[in-house]
């Protein structure tokens, strides 16, 4: 079984190309939404990036690849998965096959219902890594699919209670999550996803609290594979090969969301914000924008607050 699961591994990181970078939306204004993944499956993604919700995933149905930070899990069977914000997490494919459902909420949700907060730090289940992968077995997948299934119902409806009725539906999952609570330990990950994982923490850790007095340290492939001991070449060929784009198209991406994310929600200059993301005067800011979105700073920033 072992040497089935390495040589998947093998296989599966040789065809990690055609991952997709998932990017932060936090100008989007929902705070609760519930999908069918028969009608809504997961492609293969790579969501390198802290976001701005959190995801409970149910697999009934089909095969993949999920890995969190640098643990990886062979889903085969029914499961479970809550995923935290700030993980940084891959889903590859390994069938046709779609089934179960996915609920994403953001941090605002649980800051308006106070009991749901308290369930989540009770139980752990988005923060203690080793708690985040559960496997089901096919009895217990009726209840599960009853609570999925609800808070689409109340998502749908034109209640003014639904956000109350769909958090109460998400403590109900967590106490059912724990009743099971087989937690599956996580299969090995190669020394070259690991150095993947190291670059893309090294990247959040240092766009994740960005501002004018403490601009972005690191801006070019070479820097950031200096900080990791790695050669550029080495590094660059690693990200291309197994998320198809090079360290530069990977740090420029997520300057260009970081720039957005502060555009739209803050009232920050445009120079004090292109000091921020490593730009020291704004008309290079401003064609690094403009190129990469066909906006200046300035025309995307009135377009979204219009």
């Amino acid at each position: 079984m072992q040497t089935t699961l390495d040589n998947r591994l093998i296989d599966t990181l040789r065809d990690l190309p055609d991952l997709i970078p998932v990017m932060r939306d936090y100008y989007e204004s929902w705070t609760i939404r519930v999908f069918n993944r028969e009608q809504h499956e997961c492609r293969n993604y790579l969501s390198p990036n802290r976001r701005d919700f959190y995801k409970v995933l149910l697999v009934t149905k089909g095969a993949g690849v999920f890995t969190m930070g640098l643990n990886t899990y062979y889903i085969e069977e029914p499961t479970l998965l809550y995923i935290h914000p700030n993980d940084i997490i891959s889903w590859k494919n390994l069938s046709d096959e779609s089934g179960g459902y996915y609920v994403l909420f953001k941090k605002s949700f649980i800051n308006g219902h106070p009991q749901l907060k308290a369930t989540i730090d009770k139980f752990g289940l988005f923060n203690e890594k080793h708690k985040s992968v559960i496997r089901l077995a096919e009895s217990e997948l009726p209840i599960l699919n009853h609570l999925f299934s609800s808070m689409k119902n109340e998502e749908l409806s034109a209640s003014e209670f639904k956000e109350d009725a769909m958090q109460a539906y998400l403590q109900l999952l967590m106490v059912e999550s724990m009743k099971v609570a087989r937690f599956p330990k996580p299969d090995s990950v190669s020394e070259e996803f690991n150095h993947i994982h190291q670059f893309f923490n090294l990247l959040e850790t240092e766009t994740s609290g960005i501002n004018y007095e403490t601009p972005i340290r690191l801006k070019t492939a070479k820097e950031f594979a200096s900080s990791l001991s790695v050669h550029p070449n080495h590094l660059n060929a690693l990200l291309k090969k197994h998320t198809g784009q090079n360290v530069s198209t990977h740090i420029r991406n997520r300057l260009l969301e970081e720039a957005k994310v502060l555009l739209l929600q803050t009232d920050w200059t445009l120079q004090n914000i292109s000091y921020s993301i490593g730009f020291a005067e704004q008309p290079s800011f401003n064609l690094f924008f403009k190129k990469n979105t066909g906006f200046t700073p300035a025309e995307f920033r009135k377009a979204h607050h219009a």
